[in-house]
């Protein structure tokens, strides 16, 4: 669930969805699709965390397209991907404890749970 949370982080999923041929739209709905794609992969991992655990997951998935939704909402019908994926950063400062953060944060402390019972 971890490695999932870190691939749709805005960071690092702009860093291996982008290419340069992509406007803003085109990288949108590349940025949405790995996101699910990502999550599809995942989906099975949902037995090994509780189901609060998975709850989170599944928020911080959702906040992170509409992060990519909100930014993109805010572009031009020329806008390029670099002005998207400044866009999305821009968003996802704005957050300060972003649900990523807190999923991961409460896997990690469910995991440390598990190995010291």
């Amino acid at each position: 669930m971890a490695l999932l949370l870190e691939r749709i982080s805005p960071e690092n999923l702009i860093m291996r969805v982008n290419t340069p041929d992509l406007n803003a739209i085109s990288m949108q709905n590349a940025l949405i699709q790995a996101i699910r794609m990502e999550f599809e992969h995942n989906l099975a991992q949902q037995i090994y965390v509780s189901n609060q655990a998975w709850g989170l997951v599944k928020n911080a998935k959702e906040d992170v397209i509409r992060i990519i939704n909100t930014a993109a909402s805010k572009m031009g019908e020329n806008a390029s991907n670099i002005d998207l994926s400044t866009a999305i950063f821009e968003e996802a400062l704005k957050v300060k404890d972003g649900a990523i953060s807190k999923a991961l944060t409460y896997l990690k402390h469910e995991g440390r749970s598990y190995l010291d019972a």
